[in-house]
């Protein structure tokens, strides 16, 4: 090595480039962990400080040949730190970050982050790339740690919405089950369960149903007014969730739905018939129509052609489009709420009442439960979506 400069084999990265890319990841871990600890600017300098020290000691000192030393001595660094302040959950987190720190050290140090992509990309073009997904990262985190934070909290040994200190030591007196059981002994949230599973099925039935036909039927190109139809179908997609539930409330109030099993059906119908259209007119810009045509040449009546021919093919598309309608009907709590009645409360609805009513911890296991259900759910579609892709050629196997 020498001074300033960190060598990579055929190349080399000056630590004027690589200290303060390090030095910055350190400031963002720093502020979070100091403004946990009540100093936060404190945190980020020190974060950068300690990092960019870090990152000079890896490339000058330890060198290369030493690389899998460093990074185990980073890590034990970090989770040592880690434990001093916030004991085992700290010690976590500071193992964590210290494996991503010695990793991003030779990351960077090394001319690493170049390996995959094409050589001609200027420094600009190399800093939107990366720029770009570490965006996509920070909206997905954003996304995602809501989940996240509820789901440990459903296991919480007491009647809080927070994490306690025993949660927090990993005590195993400090977690439970105890929420889990209260939703599968309590009689209000039994007979929620009950109307959310009475309600979904008939709902995503009759939106597969009238979706699909009228998917079928917009992809024809004869058929007059394709865009306004289709634009008025899926407009309870796009139109407020507020304003259709009030529609639905005056319309179905004037001819005696409201309040009935039926109208929250129907409602909930209507609100998933959208993305049964989506995903089977998605499904069918790929369809051969020469299928059809040769179905109908050798005899077949258009219900023997649309159950033998067209149907296997679509089906990825159709059970797609229910997964999504089952998930709405399910998750469903502003609709139901002017639409149906105290006969008709929903899952979704009983978690409302209870953190209007009464904060009980219970809602956290059973926004666990939808949570598992739902991520279930999904990754069907997905599996469903990529068999579909193979089935019309636009995928390898």
């Amino acid at each position: 090595m020498s001074d300033g400069i960190a060598i990579t084999g055929a190349k080399t990265l000056p630590f004027s480039f690589t200290l303060p890319v390090v030095g910055a990841a350190g400031a963002l871990f720093g502020l979070f962990a100091g403004t946990a600890q009540g100093a936060t600017l404190l945190g980020v300098l020190g974060g950068a400080a300690i990092c960019a020290a870090l990152a000079w000691a890896a490339l000058s000192l330890a060198g290369v040949e030493r690389e899998r030393a460093v990074k185990w001595g980073v890590i034990a660094l970090f989770a040592l730190a880690g434990l001093l302040v916030g004991r085992i959950a700290g010690a976590i987190v500071g193992a964590l970050f210290g494996w991503f720190l010695g990793w991003f050290i030779y990351w960077i140090g090394r001319g690493r982050y170049r390996m995959f992509l094409p050589p001609y990309l200027t420094a600009g073009e190399v800093l939107w790339h990366y720029t770009f997904r570490v965006i996509c990262g920070a909206v997905f985190v954003f996304l995602i740690t809501p989940i996240l934070v509820v789901m440990p909290l459903s296991f919480n040994a007491e009647n809080f919405f927070t994490f306690t200190p025993e949660m927090l030591a990993f005590d195993p007196e400090g977690y439970s089950l105890k929420h889990y059981r209260d939703f599968f002994t309590s009689a209000d949230w039994q007979q929620a369960l009950r109307n959310s599973i009475l309600i979904a099925p008939v709902a995503t039935l009759l939106a597969v149903s009238f979706g699909t036909l009228a998917a079928i039927g917009l992809s024809s190109e004869h058929v007059p007014f394709r865009q306004a139809i289709m634009a008025v179908l899926i407009s309870p997609m796009i139109v407020p969730l507020i304003i259709s539930a009030a529609g639905m409330y005056f319309f179905y109030s004037r001819i005696g739905l409201q309040g009935t099993y039926l109208g929250v059906v129907l409602a909930h119908a209507a609100l998933g018939i959208p993305f049964v259209i989506i995903t089977v007119t998605a499904t069918l810009v790929g369809f051969d129509r020469s299928l059809t045509r040769a179905a109908a040449n050798l005899g077949a009546n258009p219900v023997t052609t649309f159950r033998r021919v067209q149907m296997p093919l679509i089906l990825p598309g159709v059970i797609s489009g229910g997964l999504f309608a089952f998930i709405t009907s399910f998750d469903e709590v502003v609709v139901v709420i002017f639409v149906g009645s105290a006969n008709q409360q929903t899952l979704p609805w009983q978690m409302f009442t209870g953190l209007r009513e009464q904060i009980s911890p219970t809602i956290l296991a059973v926004a666990t439960i939808l949570v598992c259900i739902s991520i279930a759910l999904l990754t069907t579609v997905e599996i469903l979506r990529r068999r579909s892709e193979r089935l019309r050629g636009m995928s390898p196997g």
